[in-house]
């Protein structure tokens, strides 16, 4: 095809403009990356925001409290129930809730599965964007165990909807209890086979080392939260911060790397799983013996069973789930560690059935705005992993 620039344009122009995405499989989502490169080296980039844009908070201002809940799950659907336990957290801060202690323990063990799910996704899928497929195959088998927990626990195992604005649908089966305590056996030996193979190889440490990196101050000025701020030598974690869920109840530590690069972050996500399961472990050896609910009937769900016989339960279902209760006017803010970083709902209610405004403080949003600062300079191939290890979730960037 013939250009219609002029002849002398066409001469002078020495960079060329690459499409990376919007359906690229290197992006891992639905992104769309304009680069200008001159050879391998990018010289600008410009990304683009909201190919997957699903309206949520719009949705949420038209739905009943209890029905946003299938909403947080399709944000970082790579580690659902933290989103599900963090939206319950806030709608309970709202209500003034406090949850025995068995619920809460019940939620960190749910949310450090669903952590070390989504870090297992981050780092074995790095591994495949530096040509290594064969760890990739092997640790999404432990991924598929953590699943089948939470079907025990919840019935789902993607998109899990797990819990209710109050404390757990259910309490832990024997079944459930049985393959978590197989998982906290069997888990560590394969893991620690995936940094065996993967960690200190020399191919992925050149392809990682000194690429994507960015310093404390500029990860901070961006807002960075979660691993990628810790990889950049900031130990702020939510959990530790500002403690929910009786966090201040475990023995942890919170990794934290130097330079900001991708080995950096492959690091820190990968030490933070060995910590999730010393955290799990603390909570099933010394899980409480109270209820895994609140004593809060005008917001909890009655058991099913009872719903099926008693009118008045049948009565209670209907109306928490379609908003016939009106919930207090207030404004709360209330975060959780997510997957990929600090994920906020800031909610206003003004006392009526569905929220006046709802806002999701989505981590990743956040980390695609320095995308094109830390691929600037970079060759193309750098560009590939640096997103990969920023764990940017299309679900979650345009909410």
């Amino acid at each position: 095809m013939t250009s219609h620039l002029p002849l002398i344009n066409q001469i002078e122009k020495e960079t060329t403009t690459l499409n990376l995405g919007p359906t690229h499989p290197a992006t891992h989502g639905i992104f769309q990356n304009v680069l200008e490169i001159d050879g391998e080296k990018i010289v600008s980039a410009d990304q683009t925001v909201g190919y997957i844009h699903r309206a949520f908070e719009k949705l949420a201002e038209r739905r009943p409290f209890y029905q946003i809940t299938t909403l947080t799950d399709r944000l970082n659907y790579c580690s659902s129930p933290i989103n599900n336990m963090g939206w319950h957290m806030t709608v309970e801060k709202l209500l003034g809730i406090t949850l025995p202690k068995r619920a809460q323990y019940i939620r960190v063990i749910a949310m450090e599965l669903a952590r070390i799910a989504d870090h297992l996704i981050l780092n074995s899928i790095l591994a495949v964007d530096t040509g290594a497929m064969t760890g990739f195959l092997y640790v999404m088998q432990e991924r598929e165990k953590i699943y089948d927990i939470y079907e025990e626990i919840c019935g789902a195992r993607l998109t899990t909807n797990m819990g209710r604005i109050g404390g757990m649908e259910r309490d832990l089966n024997d079944n459930a209890i049985k393959k978590i305590h197989q998982f906290l056996r069997d888990f560590p030996k394969v893991y620690a086979e995936f940094e065996k193979l993967v960690a200190r190889n020399r191919i992925f440490m050149d392809r990682t080392i000194g690429v994507g990196g960015i310093s404390a101050e500029r990860a901070l000025s961006y807002g960075f939260t979660g691993v990628n701020l810790r990889a950049a030598g900031v130990d702020y974690d939510v959990r530790v911060m500002e403690p929910y869920s009786s966090y201040e109840d475990f023995e942890f530590d919170i990794p934290v790397g130097q330079h900001g690069d991708v080995y950096d972050r492959f690091c820190v996500a990968g030490q933070e799983i060995w910590e999730s399961v010393k955290i799990i472990k603390q909570a099933i050896e010394n899980l409480p013996t109270d209820s895994y609910h609140a004593d809060a009937p005008e917001y909890y769900l009655p058991p099913k069973v009872e719903v099926y016989k008693n009118m008045e339960a049948l009565i209670y279902h209907f109306k928490i789930v379609m908003g016939e209760i009106d919930m207090p006017a207030g404004e709360v803010y209330h975060a959780v560690e997510g997957g990929n970083g600090e994920l906020g709902f800031y909610l206003v209610s003004d006392g009526g059935r569905t929220p006046y405004r709802l806002h999701f403080r989505r981590p990743c949003f956040i980390y695609y705005q320095a995308y094109p600062e830390l691929i600037h300079g970079s060759n193309l191939s750098d560009a590939i992993v640096t997103m990969s290890s920023l764990n940017v979730i299309a679900g979650e960037l345009d909410a």
